[in-house]
């Protein structure tokens, strides 16, 4: 009976990548996987993908591997490693705490555990298949989406962010690396690529003989790949914008007119706290830029309140600055001192817990106002929208629009006279919305 892993995957979605990776290694030996299970089947190794981004994040990496080890103590799973950013970061704490995991791997080292597990495995009952491509993952979002990261680690150094410090320097994949991939996954089926990078706005500039415009250049040519139907990036740095990508996605209809840009703030001294390397005035003019560029983009960004130097004026002109601006799209977060980080080492962490949440709950209250109006304004129009999976309760069919990234943002719901397709592009009428969520048919 071939050995059974559970690849448990926390974080963001570049984690999510990582796991998927992972995954094709242990099939590529016959080795059953599956991802997220609560309760794996008795007898089964897990491995534990963690994020160490922030305070909760790195709480609920440990909680898990708590969870997972206790269902090892009681014999219902055979062993449990543990890899990602939370292990790369405090490897030598995580070994001291947890004894009982079976393995420690990082950010990078993860492919090791193969190995390890296949030492579990009876050598006659390993397959042997062909080298396994870097890029090669088994895809656990479904066949008809997923995502493609194009570069690794950060060189700004924001003061709020230890990814730096896990991740290290910027490093861009060739491109030729890149479309090779997003070739091979849209031959087999997938039609949604979402593009991720902790900076989308540096791709390239690292990689000889590169382009003016690499990251441009790369989307245009990705476009062009048969099958490719939907193109979204996500993760852009406001300074030293990549601009030449904007008449790209102006200009082709299969890459999305949403853009994922954390802004983080809008008052000067705080940003300049941050080492954010923009100011107000820039950030306006980027916006206005986009904008002008770009009709009819959807922006996502995030937010943070409570860092040092956030006073009731700095916290108020960034309330009035959302308000201004009228994200489609917008997360937010209470900032959370890292070990570390140059805020850490710099900056006092004086403001009280419950004003920052005070001031998150206030920020969250203005932007759902205005998400709920954005909604509102798509009813009458025609969307382009991918369908996901089919609601028997709701007897409707559940997609996605070019301006609904997967897990974070909105859903279209469909009502069709007809079955629809999971992972085809329907042109969908909207009819309704409910506060996010939009509601639509197809041959009504």
């Amino acid at each position: 009976m071939n050995l059974h892993v559970n690849i448990y995957s926390l974080g963001c979605s570049k984690n999510l990548i990582d796991s998927e990776r992972l995954a094709r290694r242990f099939a590529d030996k016959g080795i059953d996987i599956a991802f997220d299970e609560e309760i794996p089947p008795k007898g089964s190794v897990t491995v534990v993908n963690t994020c160490g981004f922030i305070g909760d994040a790195k709480e609920e990496s440990v909680n898990e591997l708590l969870r997972f080890i206790d269902l090892k103590d009681r014999g219902h799973i055979k062993a449990v490693y543990v890899m990602g950013c939370l292990s790369e970061r405090y490897r030598n704490d995580v070994a001291e705490q947890m004894p009982e995991l079976d393995g420690i791997f990082g950010k990078f080292d993860w492919a090791g555990i193969v190995d390890e597990v296949l030492a579990l495995q009876k050598a006659s009952e390993i397959k042997q298949n062909a080298a396994t491509k870097p890029w090669d993952r088994v895809l656990s979002t479904g066949p008809h989406y997923t995502y493609i990261k194009i570069s690794e680690g950060c060189n700004r150094f924001c003061a709020f962010c230890a990814i730096p410090l896990i991740t290290g320097r910027h490093t861009s994949r060739p491109a030729d690396e890149i479309l090779a991939e997003v070739s091979q996954l849209a031959a087999n089926g997938t039609r949604e690529f979402n593009i991720i990078a902790q900076d989308l706005s540096s791709y390239g500039r690292d990689l000889a003989d590169t382009s003016a415009e690499p990251l441009a250049d790369l989307i245009d040519r990705m476009a062009d790949i048969e099958g490719v139907e939907m193109i979204r990036l996500h993760y852009a740095y406001p300074s030293d914008f990549p601009y030449g990508i904007l008449p790209v996605m102006s200009r082709r209809k299969d890459v999305c007119k949403y853009l994922d840009i954390a802004l983080q703030h809008i008052d000067d001294k705080v940003l300049t706290n941050m080492r954010r390397h923009i100011d107000a005035d820039g950030t306006r003019a980027l916006l206005e830029r986009i904008r002008r560029e770009v009709p009819g983009i959807h922006i996502r960004t995030t937010m943070m309140v409570g860092f040092p130097g956030e006073d009731d004026a700095a916290f108020d002109r960034l309330l009035d600055f959302v308000k201004e601006q009228r994200f489609e799209r917008l997360g937010a977060f209470a900032y959370c001192e890292e070990d570390d980080t140059f805020a850490a080492k710099n900056f006092e962490d004086n403001i009280p817990d419950e004003v920052k949440q005070a001031r998150l709950e206030k920020l969250m209250a203005v932007q759902e106002e205005i998400a709920s109006e954005v909604a509102a304004s798509e009813v009458g129009k025609t969307l382009r929208v991918i369908i996901d999976e089919y609601d028997p309760d709701m007897q409707r069919w559940i997609g996605r629009s070019e301006y609904d990234s997967p897990e974070v943002d909105c859903n279209v719901f469909v009502e069709a006279d007809e079955e629809l397709e999971t992972g085809k592009i329907y042109n969908v009428k909207i009819t309704d919305s409910d506060g996010f969520d939009l509601y639509g048919s197809i041959g009504h």
